[in-house]
């Protein structure tokens, strides 16, 4: 009897509910078939969880086609009973969009407020109560979860206190209720959700919008000097120049700023050498990778020629004979396709020649004044060039001397063979004939043309290379001149190159320290003397005038002076006894 006693005190009600008006409490006067745990398993009612305070296990899940039977619930003014349990549920409309307000139907006509409040407070915190004149009322709660609960009281009988009349009994019917003011903070619910999704999204486009660029600072001494110096750092020119752009723009040039601003473009226009030397680069570049290509082609294009020189050889007559028609056929395709390909390949190796000379008379159309070690270079080239260009044109000369083999062949079997269309074939092969040899006589004046002016080049080379020696000749007696003529010139230079004295700032320090030494008959140390000469300069260095009074033999001599501790080297003055020696 106990049991049901413990169970209720460990079901928590909820916050806003009061004790008194709890129908949990103890002033509820619950029978043994009082509200059971488990109907927090129900739907809307939320379930018992381990951590509510007092639980320390959790029920076993009801199985959902398991009927649950509702209790006897004992209020203080009235009895709730169950409906049955084998009846379908109470119908129920759609549920509006944040309901909070149900109705409640079936009401006992003796029924008052309080008794309404008394049976619903259970479910949660009541905002608002609406009663009818009639059986039913409209309830208003605090949250929509507490709809659920109120749900769930659907089809109990209600019996006032222990009497049986009509008007003291009643069946509830409770069903959602559609109110405005529920709509209305469903709506401004909403919204609100809606701004902070739309906060989020620009917040995140924002994160992942790329940053903008910082704004350009106004102009001033300081920052005049800062943009000058980054104008002369390679790495930051480009933002330099673009703050000094906009100051330009923004019109902050005057009279006083003048010399400033021509002093940065003037740096700006010291950037352009650079440009220049790193287009010069990029351009060199090219070229190698122009020559690059060209010989790859080049050497692209004479594999080519070794395969069709073999589908050539092929196809003679003493090796024709032994394959059969098939092999025969394939071996005509693939010589077709090959001569395509390496037709190709010539054209463009030709089409990157020509487009090289036109280059190199334009340049020797703009560049007039070239030194003489520029125009060798440039035969050497051309020269070069033409060789290539002569070896290709002997590779399609006798590439068109197999084909005329091949055609003659033709012809032969043509002869041999039995056609009824013989002498069109003969026409044909002969036009084809008479076409071919007129371009192996064009291929044919070509080639002796560029043989000629090959020569012609190399006449000129040898003609450029006499000039050379000629003028390096010239340059060499003109050196030669000059270097005897200064030799003439200048015989004094070398005496006083050989002269211990090297400038006239150590004679200056020779005559002082000679004087200095002339007043102390018996000598000084090079301390004493170097601090008499700091008091002149303070930049003289005691090594240096060690060293120079040293190489003055005849001038000044040095001498050990005094006894045990007191022993020191003295330097003293001989210039007259160094006189007459010299």
């Amino acid at each position: 009897m106990s049991s049901a006693w413990t169970r209720s005190e460990q079901w928590p009600p909820p916050m806003s509910q009061s004790p008194e008006r709890s129908l949990l409490s103890p002033r509820c006067h619950r029978s043994p078939l009082d509200f059971d745990p488990a109907l927090g398993m129900m739907t809307g009612i939320p379930p018992i969880t381990p951590m509510m305070p007092g639980l320390g296990i959790v029920p076993p899940p009801i199985p959902p086609d398991m009927p649950v039977v509702k209790e006897i619930i004992h209020c203080k003014s009235c009895t709730l009973f169950p409906p049955n349990p084998n009846l379908p549920p109470p119908a129920t409309r759609e549920r509006p969009p944040g309901c909070k307000t149900v109705f409640v139907g079936g009401l006992p006509e003796n029924g008052t407020e309080q008794i309404i409040v008394e049976v619903f407070e259970q479910c949660g915190e009541i905002i608002a109560i609406r009663k009818s004149k009639k059986n039913f009322c409209h309830i208003r709660f605090a949250e929509e979860y507490m709809v659920d609960k109120a749900l769930y009281l659907s089809g109990y009988r209600i019996r006032l206190g222990s009497s049986t009349d009509k008007k003291d009994t009643g069946r509830l019917h409770v069903d959602f209720a559609q109110a405005r003011d529920d709509l209305y903070e469903w709506e401004c619910k909403q919204r609100m959700l809606a701004r902070e999704e739309r906060h989020r999204r620009r917040m995140e486009e924002e994160r992942l919008r790329p940053p903008s660029p910082p704004p350009v600072v106004h102009y001033s001494d300081h920052e005049c000097s800062i943009v000058a110096e980054k104008l002369k750092d390679d790495s930051k020119f480009s933002e330099a120049v673009q703050t000094l752009l906009t100051w330009i723009e923004r019109g902050e040039v005057n009279r006083r700023s003048a010399n400033n601003f021509y002093s940065m473009i003037q740096s700006a226009n010291s950037h352009v050498r650079r440009l220049v030397n790193e287009k010069a680069a990029h351009e060199k570049d090219m070229e190698e990778a122009k020559e690059k290509f060209k010989q790859a082609l080049s050497g692209i294009l004479i594999q080519f020629e070794q395969i069709v020189a073999v589908y050539h050889s092929a196809s003679k007559q003493k090796a024709w004979d032994h394959f059969t028609k098939a092999q025969r056929k394939n071996i005509s395709v693939w010589c077709k396709q090959a001569e395509e390909i390496r037709n190709i390949h010539n054209d463009e190796l030709m089409g990157i020649r020509r487009e090289e000379e036109m280059e190199m008379s334009d340049d020797e159309i703009e560049e007039t004044t070239e030194t003489k070690e520029t125009e060798e270079s440039a035969l050497v080239s051309q020269t070069e060039a033409l060789k290539e260009e002569n070896d290709s044109l002997r590779w399609q000369l006798d590439a068109y001397r197999n084909e005329v083999e091949l055609l003659k062949q033709e012809q032969g079997k043509a002869h041999r063979e039995d056609d009824p269309n013989k002498e069109q074939q003969l026409k044909l092969l002969q036009q084809a004939l008479q076409g071919m040899q007129q371009h192996l006589l064009k291929v044919q004046e070509e080639y002796k043309r560029k043989e000629a002016e090959l020569e012609k080049i190399k006449d000129d080379k040898l003609q450029v290379e006499k000039m050379l020696e000629n003028l390096k000749e010239k340059e060499s007696c003109a050196s030669r001149l000059c270097a005897s003529s200064q030799d003439s010139d200048y015989p004094l230079e070398k005496t006083l190159n050989s002269s211990p004295i090297k400038s006239e700032r150590e004679a200056l320090l020779v005559g002082i320290i000679s004087t200095f030494l002339h007043v102390h008959p018996f000598g000084a140390s090079i301390e004493y003397i170097c601090s008499y000469l700091h008091r002149l300069d303070n930049k003289i260095c005691t090594s240096d005038v060690e060293c120079l009074m040293s190489r003055l033999q005849h001038t000044f001599k040095q001498e050990m002076t005094g006894v045990g501790a007191s022993l020191e080297k003295r330097w003293k003055f001989c210039g007259f006894e160094g006189l007459k020696l010299t």
